[in-house]
């Protein structure tokens, strides 16, 4: 297949000022559970970045807190890994200087008598280096802390203050299913106002994500056609070829539907199904969310399958199967692959399905939106193409990649040259954003991040979306659990996952893409 590739014109950019985002006030970032990989592979990464780029106070402090006694220890890992993890280099002029912000306080989550002092070192920071009294607390711990954490915030006065900015940011999962995701919400609610609640999800961090609404609704060319009448069908895929990463216990008690579908690939789906918001804040953006979940029927259990992957080859590699894998049960039954077809009844979606899937341990590394168009209803070329051309026309696509290659590509057919008869070959129009505005060391949650400390909570979910997605998918998740698969494993690591999910696909007369990712 040709590909024509599309470049930014320099001059289209050189209007572009930096520097014109919104600098926070003054704060102290509270990071819990900061001793475990997140804070130093993405948190302190990215708040490095932003302070490369002029967007955070001058007067700004971070705290960690965890269990383990660390001390100094602590600053010292996390400025390894902003160098590892974040693109920077050890000699950086402005590393140290950041790193000085960094301190670190030892508590047990669950001691309510530890949070008096964690307030008053909070204090004793905020004096010393002249902060103001806006805080965010940031819970990257497991989620049976997250309760206790918020409770003893709000026993010691810390999350509703008489001034400044108060935030909390919550790592998904936001609850196992729907009752606990409602246990979660009241719990939260009870302490914090909802406009004080980031429950973040980092792909809504990644620019290729946030540009499918620019993608829709600044191009006049494309939301015209963005209905019933001229789409086909919507395939979201989230492929990973790692395994658990010796995540064992977590992903036990997660699986596929739970850890990506129900939040990542439900977010994905959210940004293409929704209508146009009236205005791009946070809860005009966010109500039409909700209203595109909640025209979703209930999904019959018919409509969702699942795998686990055994061993295989993945890039070259032998690889274990998951119930070899570490601190895995033998005869476990979680899925680490699931897919399904849903319909949202509405007048825009009305019969066209969507297919969703998800998985571990697959041929390759991609997460991308297809949008396959309806074929012209008289197709006169096909007559012609035994002659020179590339087989059955095939049907334009539009093709959204988040990760790892970000770019948008659309298929059409174009005629081959010196044919006399009008020989028809797909080709692509291939957008890439590297290539376009150059390469990037952000991780995603630079613009979640900013995005908290300024209170805005558009790209974060809200409860109500929490609940309304949980309430699709519990249903499935108790089924899988009353009744035992009959046969794991059954895809091969480095595959494209079990045979019962091209059948969800085939039994519609159709098929799922395979050829995924970029150029590159």
């Amino acid at each position: 297949m040709a590909t024509i590739q599309m470049k930014v014109n320099p001059e289209d950019l050189s209007h572009i000022q930096s520097g014109g985002e919104r600098v926070p006030d003054p704060g102290i970032m509270v990071i819990f559970g900061a001793s475990g990989d997140l804070t130093k592979r993405k948190l302190l990464p990215a708040l490095f970045h932003l302070e490369q780029a002029n967007l955070l106070p001058k007067n700004f402090a971070i705290v960690g807190v965890a269990r383990r006694p660390l001390g100094d220890e602590f600053a010292a890992d996390m400025r390894a890994g902003i160098i590892e993890f974040g693109g920077v280099e050890e000699n950086d002029p402005g590393l140290e200087e950041f790193v000085s912000k960094i301190g670190y306080y030892a508590l047990s989550f669950n001691d309510a008598s530890h949070y008096a002092g964690l307030k008053a070192e909070l204090d004793r920071i905020s004096a010393e280096k002249n902060i103001g009294p806006d805080r965010l607390f940031y819970l990257a711990t497991a989620p049976e802390y997250f309760a206790p954490i918020i409770d003893n915030l709000g026993a010691q006065g810390m999350a509703q203050p008489e001034h400044g900015r108060v935030g909390v940011v919550i790592e998904k999962p936001f609850g196992h299913e729907l009752d606990s995701a409602k246990e979660l919400n009241r719990n939260v609610n009870s302490i914090f106002h909802e406009s004080q609640v980031f429950r973040i999800d980092h792909y809504l961090g990644k620019e290729t994500v946030q540009n499918i609404l620019v993608f829709r609704f600044a191009n006049g060319i494309f939301e015209p056609i963005w209905n019933r009448n001229y789409i086909d069908h919507v395939q979201i895929t989230a492929a990973e070829t790692l395994g658990v990463e010796g995540r064992g216990p977590f992903y036990e008690k997660a699986g596929a539907l739970r850890d990506v579908i129900q939040n990542h690939v439900m977010e994905l789906l959210s940004f293409v199904a929704m209508e146009p918001p009236s205005s791009f804040d946070a809860e005009a953006v966010r109500r039409e969310k909700v209203k595109a979940w909640r025209a979703i029927p209930q999904i019959p259990i018919t409509n969702a399958v699942r795998g686990q992957y055994g061993p295989g080859v993945v890039a070259g590699e032998k690889v274990i199967g998951y119930r070899d894998e570490e601190r895995v049960n033998p005869e476990s039954v979680t899925e680490t692959f699931a897919a399904l077809k849903l319909e949202i009844e509405n007048w825009r979606w009305a019969g066209v399905p969507f297919y969703l899937r998800a998985g571990k341990r697959l041929k390759k590394r991609a997460t991308e939106i297809s949008i396959q168009f309806k074929q012209p209803p008289l197709l006169i070329f096909n007559r012609m193409q035994s002659s020179g051309g590339c087989g059955e026309i095939q049907p334009n696509l539009l093709t959204i990649r988040i990760q790892p290659d970000e770019g948008i590509a659309l298929r059409f057919g174009a005629k081959v040259p010196n044919t006399p008869n009008m020989a028809v070959c797909p080709v692509n129009m291939d957008f890439d954003y590297a290539g376009a505005f150059g390469t990037s060391s952000s991780n995603g949650y630079e613009r979640l991040l900013l995005d908290a400390m300024l209170g805005d909570q558009t790209l974060f979910a809200h409860r109500d979306g929490v609940e309304v997605t949980w309430g699709l998918y519990t249903p499935i998740l108790q089924s899988w659990a009353n009744k035992q698969p009959e046969v794991f494993p059954n895809y091969f690591a480095g595959t494209w996952g079990p045979d019962c999910s091209d059948r969800l696909l085939e039994h519609d007369g159709r098929k799922w893409r395979n050829d995924l990712g970029g150029n590159k």
